[in-house]
């Protein structure tokens, strides 16, 4: 193996269809109109000395190392910056060059620290390569220049301090600025604007007195930047490193692999020495991400060798005792034991599994196929259930597939982008960069969210806000709609062609009604009827019209409606079916959109195919070798429920921190205590495991073989790049636990076990790991009709046929405010952290977000004689916690906002049982909830907390004798 070696052609790749003809060093190159001189050369094999250039933003011109004679014009121009024109001839080296380049150099080279052999770039150095490139064996100016070298001045009597010199700024956790090494080529700059669009960086100064300043002279961790990557990415020199890379020394292989965070799922370049990670660098090639990350993705990856993963298997009989290692078959054994001492006891259908939304598609695939074929029943679900479970609702019954319809590519093409209950800045924030990128091309957004969040103001970004109060999703959607069809703006020629008529026409009628009005709903809603009007003609009439949403609209009683109500307006306005448009779910888990399409839900096989169908259960069963049980299972909330009746009583939990991660903590903690065998499956003993009697311990996503499908239902590989450091991959733990249970499952490979999800799901059948390292990633359907996979549905028709409207009659939730509980908590992500936190809060991430908080307006908090940073009591009518209160105006009065990441708050004790009316999908978004002041933690957290240490005792290994 050896390093990935990515070209950078120097400029952007140019859109244009219009082909371009040029001499370049005698050679005749066609390239698209637009292209740069210089890309048009690297293209054809020629590389250009460039220093400022890079590919991932836009030509700047200002290293002046690339400039190129061009007959018939004057000067040296710089090929980065001047366009190939029909019939030009360039020469890219003669003497005139080489002595301008070399010169070039000297400049440089004269204030810059010539300590290579001790650099931490040493070896990845785009200005020791230029130095070489160039021939520079002399600089006629010395070595001093204006000096930034040296904190003191060099050759003067006692060294007078040097007032030109700044120390390296080592306070971000992940990388180091040195600005002695900075040659202001502004890469980093530009890459922080055109990339990211955080705008954090600056050049301050003139001539020689110019640096990369964060903000105004201030340090990377207090600044604006949100230690993406982009900046360290881009740097040509050391300025910029990553302290992995200064520790380590440079990579030597390289391997790549897919992202184990959110739904994005971005591609990287894990680059090694041995089996160490040294550095993930974002791949330019992934489809998904386009070379650009975030801070999870590509600085958060310490976790897997944090000193609390747990590496060896664990049992006990109570969970009051102690827990022992034990080896792996002891702990198959035991747990197999208990799985199956339970059925004989309780029945067939006491036992369960949930699947886990961070594993790979096997694995998942292997879990439910266990739970069904092994365990003989189809108690299976995952966390979809309490995330997007409703998108899979509602897409399936208007559109005819439980998936987005675009891939993210087409936001580029998109004019009008509405968010509706999604933080993509801080849950999604490379496709929020992107989406950043296009806004500030032109395109317009619409917000419809109870908070300020990131995305309705950055830099060059100003959305159009709709502030709605929590739990009024339908009466918004549906009073845009009422704007619509009342104005004429309706897209009948595509509703006459795509989507049934008639069911239109008793829509059109329904959403016309005046009590759907902005008007009238704006006592509902709160928002203001202008607002709603005016995003309700942008969205129809302003060009192709995307909708992205996420967990705002799921997690409600009426999460199903929400989607229905999205996907009725998509409709009606044609906004399906070509790139630009869609109906867009951003999925939260780096696989929870496969988690479903592998069939983790208790009344669906792999390709969202229902259990009862005798065809369908006919052809697992002959590939499987075993009867099908045809009733659905248990729903999570079932089985919790049966749990607490004494009918459930066997859990096998892959990848998933339920205790944390569902509502009402409370109900979960008495099901789980309840049940006479847990069997948890992952890398820490996380909350769940408090109440667990196995722990089988997980591999992460460095370790093992696979796949993931991402948000846009894109399949891509997850390669090892090292050993598991437990022993197994996660799908080997999966066939041993089968295997002792009596239900054997043979696989040397998890390719093999993708071979027998493309032979049985219609969706995957064109896939294989082979296509995939051809291709890098395919979009499901992949199939006969769509052999390199389907980056935009529903081109030409649905796929159910005809779109189908459904009527979305608002209902309020059952959970409302009163006299004791007057304020509505809604929840949500912070950028530095991931869902419950297990792998973020074991990185350096904490540094950013080291607990969770409360935001409350200052209306509210001054009410309640609540300050800044005071603790204050959250309480519902199921639970109570305590957590520090942040006042801000990002929140609406009567609004107040928490994030779910820290366990120490268990913001879920508060949260209700009230879930979607379809798929039970809990209503996190809506608790009615008071707040008061507090001394510190409640006594519910003292005890959790005296339970949790209790709980996590490992017994000390026996001595040998």
């Amino acid at each position: 193996m050896s390093l990935i070696e990515e070209i950078d052609f120097g400029t952007p790749r140019s859109k244009s269809e219009t082909m371009v003809t040029l001499t370049i060093d005698g050679n005749q190159v066609t390239v698209p109109e637009g292209t740069s001189i210089m890309r048009a050369a690297m293209g054809a094999g020629h590389q250009i000395p460039k220093l400022c250039a890079t590919d991932m933003v836009d030509a700047f011109g200002s290293c002046r190392l690339c400039v190129v004679e061009i007959e018939g014009r004057a000067g040296t121009p710089a090929s980065c910056t001047t366009p190939v024109m029909n019939g030009l001839v360039v020469h890219t080296q003669s003497e005139r060059l080489k002595q301008l380049r070399k010169g070039v150099m000297e400049l440089y080279i004269s204030d810059h620290p010539l300590d290579c052999l001790t650099c931490g770039a040493n070896g990845d150095c785009e200005l020791q390569d230029m130095a070489g490139a160039v021939g520079l064996r002399e600089v006629r100016y010395g070595y001093e220049g204006e000096n930034h070298v040296f904190a003191k001045t060099p050759g003067k009597s006692h060294g007078e301090i040097n007032a030109a010199w700044m120390p390296k700024d080592e306070s971000n956790p992940y990388f180091t600025y040195d600005p002695s090494k900075c040659i202001v080529c502004s890469r980093c700059v530009r890459a922080c604007e055109e990339v990211q669009g955080t705008f954090a960086l600056t050049i301050s100064g003139r001539g020689f007195d110019s640096r990369v300043s964060p903000g105004m002279s201030e340090s990377f961790l207090g600044s604006e930047c949100v230690s993406c990557g982009a900046c360290v990415q881009a740097c040509p020199t050391a300025t910029l490193t990553e302290k992995s890379v200064i520790e380590i020394g440079q990579p030597e292989h390289s391997v790549v692999t897919t992202c184990a965070y959110c739904g994005v799922g971005c591609t990287f370049k894990a680059e090694m020495r041995g089996e160490e990670v040294v550095r993930m660098v974002p791949y330019k090639d992934g489809k998904a991400n386009r070379g650009h990350s975030c801070v999870k993705g590509r600085f958060a990856w310490g976790y897997t060798n944090h000193k609390e993963r747990i590496l060896n298997p664990m049992i006990r009989e109570r969970i009051e005792d102690p827990w022992k290692e034990v080896s792996w078959d002891e702990a198959f054994s035991f747990a197999a034991a208990k799985m199956r001492g339970i059925q004989k006891k309780y029945g067939r259908d006491a036992i369960g599994g949930i699947t886990s939304s961070r594993c790979t598609n096997e694995e998942t695939y292997l879990v439910q196929k266990l739970i069904r074929a092994g365990f003989g029943n189809n108690n299976v679900d995952t966390c979809a259930r309490v995330c997007h479970s409703p998108t899979g609702y509602g897409l399936s019954v208007t559109f005819g597939t439980s998936a987005g319809t675009q891939d993210f590519d087409s936001v580029e093409d998109t004019d009008v982008a509405m968010i509706i209950g999604a933080n993509p800045a801080s849950a999604h924030p490379v496709f929020a960069s992107r989406l950043k990128k296009r806004l500030r091309q032109g395109a317009k957004l619409i917000v419809i969210d109870p908070r300020r969040t990131e995305m309705v103001e950055s830099p060059h970004v100003k959305a159009l806000h709709l502030p709605l109060m929590p739990g009024t999703n339908v009466a918004v959607v549906t009073a845009l709609a009422h704007v619509i069809v009342t104005e004429g703006l309706v897209n009948e020629a595509f509703v006459r062609e795509r989507c049934d008529w008639s069911e239109f026409e008793e829509w059109a009628t329904f959403v016309a009604q005046p009590k759907h009005s902005p008007e009238a709903t704006a006592i509902l809603t709160g928002v203001d009827p202008k607002t709603l009007r005016e995003a309700a003609r942008i969205y129809a009439t302003g060009g192709n019209g995307a909708i992205y949403y996420g967990l705002g609209v799921t997690e409600h009683s009426q999460g199903s409606t929400t989607v229905i109500a999205i996907a009725n307006l998509a409709m009606a306005t044609g906004n399906i079916g070509r790139p630009g448009v869609g109906v867009n779910p951003l999925r939260g888990q780096n696989n929870v959109q496969g988690s479903c399409d592998m069939g983790s839900f208790p009344h669906e096989l792999p390709g969202y195919r229902h259990i009862s169908g005798d065809a369908v259960r006919d052809q697992f069963e002959a590939l499987w070798n075993v009867k099908l049980n045809p009733e659905p299972g248990l729903r999570i909330p079932n089985m919790f429920d049966a749990a607490i009746e004494g009918t459930f009583m066997g859990l096998y939990v892959q990848g998933e921190d339920i205790l944390q991660s569902d509502p009402n903590t409370k109900h979960v903690v008495s099901a789980l205590s309840a049940m006479e065998c847990v069997i948890v499956h992952d890398l820490f003993l996380n909350e769940t495991a408090n109440y667990a009697h196995v722990f089988l311990p997980g591999s992460s996503f460095l370790e093992k073989d696979g796949t993931f499908t991402n948000a846009e239902r894109r399949i891509q590989r997850v390669r090892k790049v090292m050993s598991p450091k437990n022993g197994m991959a996660d799908w080997e733990v999966t066939i041993a636990l089968a295997k002792a249970m009596g239900f054997e499952m043979n696989y040397s490979h998890p390719s093999e076990i993708m071979d027998e999800i493309a032979a049985l799901t219609p969706t995957f059948a064109g896939v294989s790991y082979a296509k995939l390292d051809e291709l890098g990633s395919v979009q499901w359907p992949c199939n006969e009709k769509a052999p390199e996979g389907t980056p935009v549905m529903h081109i030409g028709g649905f796929v159910r046929g005809k779109g189908k409207f459904v009527v979305t009659e608002y209902v309020a939730t059952d959970e409302r405010t009163g006299p004791r509980f007057p304020l509505l908590l809604t929840t949500g992500r912070i950028l530095s952290q991931y869902n419950v936190g297990a792998q973020t809060r074991r990185t350096e991430n904490v540094v950013w977000h080291a607990e969770d908080r409360l935001e409350i307006h200052p209306h509210d908090a001054e009410q309640r004689g609540v300050r800044d940073g005071d603790w204050v009591r959250l309480a519902s009518r199921a639970g109570e916690t305590t957590l520090r209160a942040e006042i801000t105006d990002r929140v609406s009065p009567g609004v107040v906002y928490t994030t779910f990441h820290h366990p120490d708050t268990q913001a879920n004790v508060i949260t209700t049982d009230y879930s979607d009316w379809a798929t039970n999908c809990p209503e996190y978004k809506v608790t009615a909830v008071q707040i008061s002041p507090s001394n510190g933690p409640s006594d519910w957290q003292k005890s959790y907390d005296e339970q949790a240490r209790h709980s996590r005792r490992i017994a000390p290994a026996e001595a040998a004798e």
